[in-house]
């Protein structure tokens, strides 16, 4: 075995012991189905336990291990996901990307009702925070620090503000300060959380919590142009979810506007310096550093 092949080996392992955790952690933390109203909690679980590659939860994880730390990152892992989740749902619905298939399933509209798929996503969204403030109150600064890492990166200048821009300029050309502007606020912003959210379970003081938000700014932008080249050059059965759907609603993606090879050497980019704002922070750095150079060269 190559040394390349070894370290790539230790990567996966690791990676498949954190998705592992993950998804025990979403199977027990989250509402049972027959909880009432049971369609709901149903429809909930459903979406979150989907599958996926659950990347935002592993990112929280692994920089909760960067440093020494008593705190168990499990049920901001949870929340993250079931925020993230949440987006998803509502951007599967007929009114946004009117999508029939996520992670290789019907999407939860399509599998309930729109109705049930909107107040799924509402209900995620809410139990999100609900779950931080309970599992953190006895740190209440951490509870809170964790609520506004998650609050801002998900509100209406952040995620949900990219998402906003996104759907108005479909079908208009962009420049490309807009096309980041999406890209950053739509993808990025919960990257960034999800690292800053894993490294406040240690001591981290306030340089180091920078550098980490530089880290998951660039691996946002990393994930997103690697998503827009994916769209272009694979298919459905490949990624879990219909491919051309950027193109058919019009949207500005890097490809189109960079081309393939441009678009590709800008992701190459934003990988080298995730990993270097990694090594500038230290600490158990290795996973991380080996997962920003896996989510460059992802096929799915």
């Amino acid at each position: 075995m190559t040394q390349l092949s070894s370290v790539q080996a230790a990567l996966k392992e690791k990676l498949t012991d954190f998705q592992q955790e993950v998804e025990s952690a979403l199977d027990f933390i989250l509402p049972a189905s027959t909880n009432r109203p049971s369609q709901l909690h149903t429809a909930m679980r459903y979406a979150v336990m989907a599958g996926g590659k659950r990347i935002r939860p592993v990112l929280l994880m692994a920089a909760s291990q960067l440093f020494p730390s008593k705190e168990n990152p499990q049920a901001a892992a949870v929340a993250i996901e079931c925020l993230h989740t949440y987006t998803l749902i509502h951007d599967d619905l007929p009114c946004m990307d009117n999508s029939d298939l996520r992670r290789g399933k019907p999407t939860c509209h399509v599998e309930f009702n729109q109705a049930t798929a909107l107040l799924a996503g509402d209900a995620l969204l809410t139990y999100s925070f609900q779950l931080i403030s309970d599992a953190y109150q006895h740190k209440p600064a951490l509870a809170n620090a964790l609520v506004a890492d998650l609050a801002n990166a998900a509100g209406s200048a952040r995620l949900i503000g990219g998402q906003m821009e996104d759907i108005e300029h479909a079908g208009r050309d962009l420049d490309r300060q807009t096309l980041a502007y999406i890209h950053e606020n739509k993808t990025s912003a919960l990257l960034s959380a999800a690292l800053t959210m894993g490294l406040r379970m240690t001591d981290a003081n306030e340089e180091q919590l920078s550098l980490i938000r530089q880290v998951g700014y660039h691996l946002g932008m990393t994930f997103q142009i690697v998503d827009d080249i994916l769209d272009v050059t694979t298919n459905k059965e490949s990624i879990g979810k219909p491919t051309g759907a950027d193109t058919h609603a019009q949207k500005t993606t890097y490809p189109a506007l960079y081309g393939l090879e441009q678009s590709q050497a800008e992701a190459a980019k934003h990988t080298a310096s995730a990993i270097d704002h990694l090594l500038a922070l230290g600490g158990d750095n290795e996973f991380l550093v080996e997962l920003a150079k896996e989510l460059l060269q992802r096929a799915n």
